[in-house]
């Protein structure tokens, strides 16, 4: 299954195995929660998080124009990259999102 959402400040959130969820507008979350499941954090300052085994796939956007500048993945571990913690790239460097 997939969850998709193009909206400002907004989330996409799959719990189902083999899933995926997607986001491209501003501000948003991209949410894996099933096992084998990807959270695609697209857009402008989006950031995403999953559970133990899930994949983020994070991209970081130019602020003026948007235009991509870097892309990385990284699996949820639950040592170097935790569980249900939001991450970003910054710099082309994964950080963990602070409130």
């Amino acid at each position: 299954s997939a969850a998709t959402n193009t909206g400002d400040q907004s989330a996409a959130t799959n719990t189902g195995n083999c899933s995926a969820a997607l986001t491209t507008g501003y501000k948003c979350s991209a949410i894996a929660g099933g096992r084998d499941t990807i959270a695609i954090a697209a857009g402008k300052n989006n950031r995403a998080k999953g559970c133990i085994g899930a994949w983020l796939v994070l991209v970081e956007r130019d602020e003026n124009n948007g235009t991509i500048l870097n892309i990385q993945s990284v699996k949820v571990d639950g040592v170097k990259v935790k569980e249900d913690t939001f991450y970003f790239l910054e710099n082309n460097e994964i950080k963990e999102y602070e409130k």
